[in-house]
């Protein structure tokens, strides 16, 4: 899922794989519980629920899985996943747009920002900004769901993994840099595809620990609900987690 930090969708773009390949984000995430997640935190906390507005919804996988259950719009800032969305998953509405900014003119009953879409955000007057554009879009009782990194992966080797994709299975190799004064996790990746093929690409996701989220949602009317690794309560273990908070007004 993608959203914006300062350097703008362009170099955004070159820096991501997946923001130059769609496809193969679909299908490293093709297992991914996100949507399911989504749906039973919202079953618990606001059952009857009926529109939902997903912000850096990326290539619409999740939105596809909610769009049964919900009337549904997403928005992204990558026009390559935009594009992409609308080929695939035409019947999912989906619009560009930047999270910091826009505006529908129409209040939701949830609010979703799933697939660490928040961490692409890197400077606090833009996540400030992000957090009033949830309540721009928000009545008494909305409910936002939000993912995304409350800890750094601080791995000093590193870490390989094989996937499966369409453009053939490869072997990913990350290298993890923390920057504490920055609260910026960078994912340096090394894709080495069968077919010989190499792709290099770099990930920085801005870390807030649940006590800025509570914060920064308690300064745009929301209060915290729950903060959990899934959807089953349970201690929270990081490094990433769903947060349910709920807008007053």
């Amino acid at each position: 899922m993608n959203s914006p930090d300062t350097r703008g969708p362009e170099r955004l773009e070159a820096s991501n794989l997946f923001y130059r390949e769609p496809a193969l984000y679909d299908d490293v995430q093709s297992d991914s519980d996100s949507a399911r997640i989504c749906r039973e935190l919202i079953d618990r906390h606001c059952p009857r629920a009926r529109t939902l507005l997903d912000f850096g919804c990326g290539t619409g996988r999740n939105l596809e899985q909610l769009a049964p259950h919900f009337d549904c719009i997403g928005v992204d800032l990558q026009p390559g996943l935009v594009d992409y969305a609308h080929r695939t998953r035409p019947k999912v509405d989906i619009r560009l747009g930047d999270m910091r900014s826009v505006r529908l003119g129409q209040p939701f009953d949830v609010l979703a920002c799933l697939g660490n879409s928040l961490a692409y955000v890197h400077e606090n007057q833009d996540i400030r900004a992000v957090f009033r554009t949830f309540a721009a879009h928000s009545r008494p009782g909305t409910l936002l769901v939000l993912c995304g990194p409350v800890a750094p992966i601080e791995h000093t080797e590193p870490q390989e993994a094989r996937v499966a994709t369409r453009l053939g299975p490869a072997k990913v190799t990350i290298h993890y840099e923390w920057d504490l004064r920055t609260q910026i996790n960078t994912l340096r990746r090394h894709w080495l595809f069968d077919s010989g093929e190499e792709a290099r690409d770099a990930i920085r996701r801005r870390v807030l620990g649940p006590r800025e989220l509570e914060l920064y949602g308690t300064l745009s009317g929301f209060d915290v609900a729950e903060i959990t690794n899934e959807s089953d309560a349970g201690p929270l273990i990081g490094p990433s987690a769903y947060i349910v908070a709920c807008y007053r007004g």
